[in-house]
């Protein structure tokens, strides 16, 4: 199968403090894959490394087989079209329409004429689940859950092949945050989407994920679905999953 992420002895010190030490992992084409860890380990700095976002200081990240820290910047920008990313707080521009705000990657990377830009942003927001008056809308007159709608809309501009979230339903209701997790997996398994993800929500690791990544020490500690990962002796693993209450275990159906 092939690899869609590769990151292979990635160190990273930030503020005279290793966050990495020799990181490796790897993520196959139409994984959904979670990336967990305790505060401070460097999961949303892992995430904006491997988007070009923050360099290393040593290490191999590639994206589709291409090095994302030694491609010219023709190479980067066309890999770039290939992958969305949704921020934690979404990072909508609060002086655009919501239209506006998901058009705003075909306005820049595309040569399409606005007003299909635009009809496209209006397919893209249904994508996401959201109404069609959502379109004039500024992003203050939305709930925290349609926002988040919105960046994924604007995230699946482009029409990518990989999609990274950080936090993705961090600031949600449980049924907002619920009914997020649903989508994203309907979307991956519909449009064939690679999911790369953030997160610290167990609800979403046990209802959408296919394999979970765990850091720990600046290295990758284990990797494997839940069952696999449970099996691991280490202390903030065993705290992480005791937070699963038997309640919500039989809420799932687990």
């Amino acid at each position: 199968m092939e690899t869609v992420i590769d990151v292979a002895g990635v160190s990273t010190t930030l503020g005279g403090h290793a966050i990495h030490r020799g990181l490796d992992l790897s993520v196959a084409r139409g994984e959904v894959v979670a990336l967990i860890g305790g505060s401070g380990t460097g999961k949303s700095v892992l995430l904006r490394e491997i988007i070009g976002l923050l360099r290393p200081q040593s290490g191999r990240i590639r994206l589709f087989g291409e090095s994302v820290w030694e491609a010219t910047p023709r190479k980067m920008d066309a890999l770039r079209r290939r992958f969305g990313v949704l921020f934690q707080d979404g990072a909508l521009f609060s002086s655009l329409t919501v239209e506006d705000n998901v058009a705003t990657p075909l306005f820049e990377h595309t040569d399409l004429p606005r007003a299909t830009c635009r009809r496209l942003a209006q397919l893209k927001l249904a994508l996401a689940g959201l109404p069609a008056d959502v379109g004039p809308k500024r992003p203050s007159e939305l709930s925290g859950g349609m926002r988040k709608r919105v960046a994924l809309a604007r995230a699946l501009a482009l029409d990518p092949e990989l999609l990274f979230l950080d936090e993705p339903t961090s600031g949600l209701d449980p049924i907002s945050a619920r009914a997020f997790d649903q989508l994203i997996r309907v979307l991956a398994d519909s449009l064939g989407l690679t999911v790369f993800l953030v997160t610290h929500d167990l609800d979403t690791l046990f209802s959408i994920i296919d394999r979970v990544i765990v850091l720990s020490g600046g290295r990758v500690l284990g990797s494997g679905t839940l069952d696999e990962l449970k099996r691991i002796d280490d202390p903030w693993l065993r705290d992480y999953f005791a937070a699963r209450s038997p309640e919500r275990d039989s809420a799932h159906g687990n």
